[in-house]
């Protein structure tokens, strides 16, 4: 999806596009991209990343971007992470990581997702021309709803391809890459007359996913003469593992 270059360059193919603007990325491409750079700056094993708050300034556009991190605050037990992503030279992403030491506790296990594996799940036929985040760069298996069908859904997520071309993507790339569809697979609102996009990502990492899939159990709600927002629990085939809050503009078409 992404072709590393240098000094925190890279190109973004059109595996990263979005279902808004033919010339725009989808969120989560960007999301696990600036997620990558969290973790490979000034990485500590005894600390790990909690929560990333993604704020989407504008469109992110195909092409090259310039990704930059940043330690804003230092500590032993918490840190904090700021991230910037550009484009020509203006910030299209910003983004915050939380780290906090590891804990040597552990509460009641969590049950596996009270929902169907993704080899029982169904595939997607969402319409676009060209190749796409959410038709070519991702296999998404539904066990409840549809893109086209309003109210809460289901779905599992895999990579079809590596985030960077060369590299095997980490569990948190992954996270990344899914947490941003919760808007898309839950719609309350028609596609066809509606946009719903997300000027924010909010992920909070209970623990690193095992294995390739991951699952978004979805809602959407909308408040007249107030804001919509959508809220998904993210799963990997043993358990929770976290959660993703985005809050909507909505707008007719």
């Amino acid at each position: 999806m992404f072709v590393a270059k240098a000094d925190g360059r890279f190109c973004a193919t059109e595996l990263t596009r979005g279902p808004w603007d033919p010339r725009a990325q989808h969120g989560g491409a960007p999301a696990a991209l600036l997620a990558r750079e969290f973790e490979r700056a000034m990485p500590d094993r005894e600390l790990a990343i909690a929560r990333i708050t993604y704020e989407f300034l504008r469109p992110v556009a195909l092409g090259e971007v310039t990704v930059s991190c940043g330690l804003i605050r230092a500590g032993k037990r918490v840190q904090l992470l700021e991230g910037s992503l550009t484009v020509e030279g203006e910030e299209a992403v910003r983004a915050r990581a939380l780290r906090v030491r590891r804990s040597p506790l552990a509460g009641p296990a969590e049950p596996a997702p009270t929902v169907p594996g993704p080899e029982q799940g169904r595939e997607h036929e969402f319409p676009g021309e060209g190749r796409m985040f959410a038709t070519d760069a991702m296999e998404i298996r539904f066990v409840q709803g549809d893109f086209f069908e309003p109210g809460p859904a289901a779905a599992w997520f895999r990579l079809r391809h590596p985030l960077i071309e060369g590299e095997a993507p980490t569990p948190l790339q992954r996270l990344a890459a899914a947490g941003d569809f919760g808007n898309g697979i839950s719609a309350v609102l028609s596609w066809e007359r509606h946009s719903f996009i997300n000027p924010d990502l909010t992920l909070l990492i209970e623990r690193e996913p095992v294995g390739e899939w991951i699952c978004l159990q979805s809602q959407t709600r909308i408040s007249e003469g107030g804001a919509g927002a959508s809220d998904s629990v993210l799963s990997d085939q043993q358990g929770r593992v976290g959660r993703a809050l985005q809050t909507l503009l909505v707008s007719q078409r």
